[in-house]
């Protein structure tokens, strides 16, 4: 008989499966229902230190939809309406601005352009910051179509996002996640980190040649396996008041619907609801999903950017929790 998903030798024979070697360091976690979750970790950091449930590991684009949650409770404080216009939020935008609302930024409708390359940044041995996406797009005379035409994955309008949650709450994105998401939930080891170095004391570094990007709302949030799971079940349990917003799926400006919500796609697999978002930087990668019914969770940050293997691994897992 097959050994249950929830035993680590179980984890480590799904790992091997999906192509990774017994060194390469890599920490994944699972929770099925209500049972305790179950952590596997191997492999060391590039500093040298073990990987656990609690190495605090660039997150890339999962960060989105913690974006998005401190968006939601804005809304739901009445402080930010999302029919509201970029241009009221951020006026050092061009004329294109007034076209744009927080819904296409929450949804990747807004026709936005990235702003900068970060190939271009990294030549120049610069940082991939929110001002210096803030001063592309400044200089940006056009945006690559209309809002609320199509879906367009965009980096650049979740970092818009971060700066109108910023001004809506009168104080920095970081000071917002820390006090209405992080704190109130125990995320202890997860917090959004703008620099200058290139991570938190004390975090899992990627690939030295490419540092983390330093930009807030698209990415910065640095967290844990541990803490992820914990995200998750503040979602399944609605403990912020805002789950049903954050998984309402975006629609075109034509009413088409989208598989996109606040920061999450909203999937169906094999039949079961899923929510899921990943991220991908250089020397690393991850993957947040859950089920919704009968209710799993899976956590994987691998210190590699291979996306096929990652993908390998969490289908599995997922397969294996049904």
């Amino acid at each position: 008989m097959t050994p249950p998903v929830r035993r680590p030798e179980r984890l480590a024979e799904l790992v091997y499966q999906a192509g990774y070697g017994p060194g390469e360091a890599l920490v994944l976690g699972v929770r099925q229902g209500g049972a305790p979750p179950v952590f596997l970790a191997r492999g060391r950091t590039a500093t040298g230190e073990p990987l656990s449930a609690g190495t605090v590991v660039y997150t890339a684009s999962l960060s989105k939809q913690l974006t998005a949650a401190c968006a939601a409770l804005l809304v739901r404080q009445g402080r930010l309406d999302t029919a509201s216009t970029l241009a009221e939020w951020m006026p050092e935008l061009p004329a294109w601005a007034g076209d744009i609302t927080v819904n296409h930024l929450l949804h990747h409708t807004s026709g936005l352009p990235e702003g900068v390359d970060f190939d271009e940044l990294h030549r120049a041995g610069l940082d991939r910051t929110t001002d210096a996406v803030v001063r592309g797009l400044a200089g940006a005379d056009h945006l690559d179509g209309p809002p609320g035409a199509r879906f367009r994955y965009s980096n650049a309008g979740y970092v818009c996002l971060a700066l109108v949650v910023a001004r809506a709450a009168g104080r920095p994105l970081p000071d917002v996640a820390r006090e209405q998401v992080f704190r109130p939930l125990g995320m202890a080891d997860t917090r959004y980190w703008s620099g200058p170095a290139a991570h938190p004391p004390g975090a899992a570094p990627t690939d030295a040649g490419y540092p983390a990007a330093l930009s807030l709302g698209d990415g910065g949030v640095w967290s844990t396996a541990r803490d992820l799971l914990r995200w998750n079940a503040a979602l399944a349990h609605d403990e912020l008041g805002v789950s049903a917003l954050l998984h309402t799926p975006g629609r075109l400006d034509d009413g088409t619907p989208l598989a996109y919500a606040w920061g999450i796609d909203v999937l169906t697999h094999s039949g079961r609801r899923v929510h899921r978002h990943g991220g991908l930087w250089a020397g690393v990668s991850t993957q947040l999903v859950r089920v919704v019914d009968p209710p799993a969770d899976v956590v994987v940050l691998v210190l590699d950017d291979d996306e096929e293997r990652l993908a390998r691994l969490t289908g599995s897992l997922v397969e294996e929790l049904g």
